[in-house]
């Protein structure tokens, strides 16, 4: 797990100077954390009630975008399967890993024009991000139902011989085909009952073709039957078999159809791996782009919460924080030494805006992929 603070203070003479007082302190010092420099562009600041409204806006887009980013990196998980173990390698950020990404952003110009406003810029990771959520979902369904589908048709291939199907198991001669009035049917005898099956089947109802019965199969608990007998006593056979505890299980031996049955396993096996590809590939780059939106986000909030802190003209240093393990508190102890006379209220918060600005930690789980 890799947890990021992220942070702005106020320019000194210089925001350099900013920056080596906090690196000095908490870096050089008292070796508390390994930090860099945040770097964001000159955005277009806006009337102060833009900036307000915005801010509460913001927060909610963090979130959304945030579990928006979870669902991709989770799903690619499970698309994975076997694989999973994998999935750090996969969960990668403009081509790097999410670490390298963070501590070296740069705005992207491109896609989030900074000669746009805040709001627009919100506005476009919004619908990105949205328009990402759907097509996660259709796409997820679509191949949940192909991965459902081939999973229950396979179920039936294993397991045992009341609930499998049992067409891999009969052949042809097994059974009287075409005939009037004969017809085959298919018994699961549990292997306790073997010797009083052979001793009675014949008797359990008239009309039974004596000696027709033959093991197809079995398993560790039962054993598969065929027995021959006149379709007109049926019912009666299956009414008595019942009574012993043998079951009776429907099937009509049709070579087209079991032929049919074998050709849809194969199709859907070859229609999973035909997806796999294509959905692992649309789902690492969309993973990429949320989680750059997300850090975009982060920046906005950083912009945004600093000028309605500090005030213009816009002179902040924002800085991202790698925490040492088990220095977090002194971290904080210190930061809050350092720039607790900026907000009297700051000294007393807790949580992620206890000094400065803290605008949400980062924190980066790649093997399950969580952030909070």
């Amino acid at each position: 797990m890799t947890e990021y603070w992220l942070i702005s203070a106020p320019g000194d003479k210089t925001c350099q100077q900013t920056w080596e007082t906090m690196n000095n302190v908490t870096s050089k010092q008292n070796n508390l954390s390994v930090n860099y420099k945040f770097h964001i562009p000159d955005l277009k600041v806006g009337t102060l009630d833009q900036l307000v409204g915005l801010s509460d806006d913001l927060g909610k887009l963090d979130n959304y975008v945030e579990q928006v980013t979870r669902k991709v990196a989770a799903y690619l998980g499970e698309v994975l399967e076997d694989q999973r173990d994998k999935l750090h390698e996969n969960l990668l950020a403009n081509n790097s890993d999410l670490p390298a990404y963070i501590t070296r952003f740069q705005w992207d110009m491109a896609k989030y024009p900074i000669k746009q406003s805040l709001r627009n810029i919100a506005d476009i990771i919004s619908k990105q991000v949205a328009q990402i959520d759907a097509d996660l979902k259709t796409k997820s369904t679509a191949y949940n139902n192909l991965k459902g589908n081939l999973q229950n048709l396979e179920k039936k291939q294993t397991g045992s011989l009341l609930t499998r199907n049992l067409a891999d198991l009969v052949k042809k001669e097994h059974f009287i085909l075409d005939s009037e009035y004969l017809t085959t049917l298919l018994v699961i005898v549990p292997k306790a009952s073997f010797a009083d099956w052979h001793q009675g089947y014949e008797k359990l109802t008239d009309m039974i073709v004596p000696r027709s019965s033959q093991m197809v199969s079995q398993d560790g608990d039962y054993g598969l039957f065929t027995v021959t007998l006149f379709k007109k006593v049926v019912d009666e056979f299956k009414l008595h078999a019942r009574e012993r505890k043998f079951v009776v299980r429907d099937f009509t031996y049709n070579e087209e159809e079991l032929a049919a049955g074998k050709n849809e396993i194969t199709k859907l096996v070859t229609d999973k791996k035909k997806q796999f590809g294509p959905l692992v590939r649309w789902l690492k780059v969309n993973f990429s782009e949320c989680f750059c939106a997300w850090v975009h986000v982060k920046a906005l909030r950083v912009f945004v919460e600093s000028v309605l802190r500090y005030g213009l003209p816009v002179n902040f240093q924002a800085m991202l924080l790698y925490p040492h393990k088990k220095n977090t508190k002194r971290l904080r102890d210190v930061l809050n030494q350092l720039y607790g006379h900026l907000d009297s209220s700051a000294v007393q918060s807790s949580g992620a805006h206890d000094v400065c600005i803290v605008c949400n930690s980062v924190t980066i789980e790649s093997r399950s992929c969580h952030w909070t």
